[in-house]
């Protein structure tokens, strides 16, 4: 049996996104072969993936969404998509946050999977406006009830995103009138020519007060984000402190990277989280 017939299905399905983006599409015939398992597994796959609006199902294969540079998925499509990676990312980025520290949390599926890793770390102040990572947080105090060392979670107003995220003139009021030591931002594009972007107009704007709020900024990105640029670009690169990513980034981006950004943290290869 091959190794790959145990994959979980989301494991499998993150495989398949990550090759029909890097070759253009492929066909279920070589999908069969590359993850060891039937047809029948792999269409059921790519019907999935389809319907998440991530790739579109052609006769006997799958090829890219074409998707203008105002689309924005939604927080459940975009949930399934580099689980693995996500998790990684979250791990390294929470060796970052020191107990007692007042850090921000953007929205986005990056976010939400680090404020499960910082559920333990103790006397946090955690501004964001994301309704998702605010209930993270929120959950975690209803099942273990009050206790000593508990994080305080400020919510922004604003209005609801498809990505779960509180936007708009009420939650960049709130955030302006804040300051936190480290701002961790989810993006849905990164590149050295049009830098953090996002194609929500009024995302862009709350981003832009949450980065002017913070003392160090912290990227969290898997490596499908890079070369992405959406609609409207809310920071350049110089004013990143830290990208976490995952061991996907190619070579080629790294060097770009490097010659733009402090530090880069490559989940997974960098052996520990360092002061930024």
């Amino acid at each position: 049996m091959s190794e790959n017939q145990n994959l979980l299905a989301e494991q499998r399905r993150a495989l398949i996104v990550d090759e029909v983006r890097r070759r253009g599409g492929v066909r279920v015939n070589e999908l069969t072969r590359k993850l060891g398992v039937s047809d029948m597994t792999v269409r059921r796959d790519l019907d999935a993936l389809a319907r998440q609006g991530v790739l579109e199902k052609v006769h006997g294969g799958a090829v890219p969404v074409v998707e203008a540079s105002t689309h924005e998925p939604g927080f459940e499509a975009k949930s399934g998509l580099e689980l693995t990676a996500k998790e990684d990312i979250a791990r390294a980025a929470a060796g970052l946050v020191k107990p007692g520290s007042a850090i921000a949390l953007s929205g986005g599926t990056t976010t939400f999977a680090l404020a499960h890793q910082l559920l333990d770390v103790a006397d946090l102040t955690v501004v964001t406006n994301s309704v998702r990572v605010a209930d993270v947080f929120h959950a975690a105090q209803r099942s273990s009830g009050p206790r000593q060392g508990g994080a305080t979670v400020v919510l922004t107003g604003g209005v609801r995103t498809p990505s779960d995220s509180l936007v708009g003139p009420v939650a960049d009021q709130a955030i302006a009138a804040l300051h936190f030591d480290l701002l961790f931002l989810g993006v849905h594009g990164i590149s050295v020519e049009a830098g953090l972007s996002t194609p929500n107009l009024a995302e862009a704007e709350t981003n832009r007060r949450l980065v002017q709020s913070a003392r160090q900024v912290v990227v969290v990105a898997d490596h499908t984000k890079w070369g992405v640029v959406g609609l409207s670009s809310f920071a350049a690169l110089e004013q990143v402190d830290a990208l976490v990513t995952d061991a996907g980034l190619p070579a080629d981006a790294r060097e770009e990277i490097a010659e733009h950004l402090p530090q880069l943290i490559v989940a997974g290869e960098t052996h520990e989280a360092t002061d930024i």
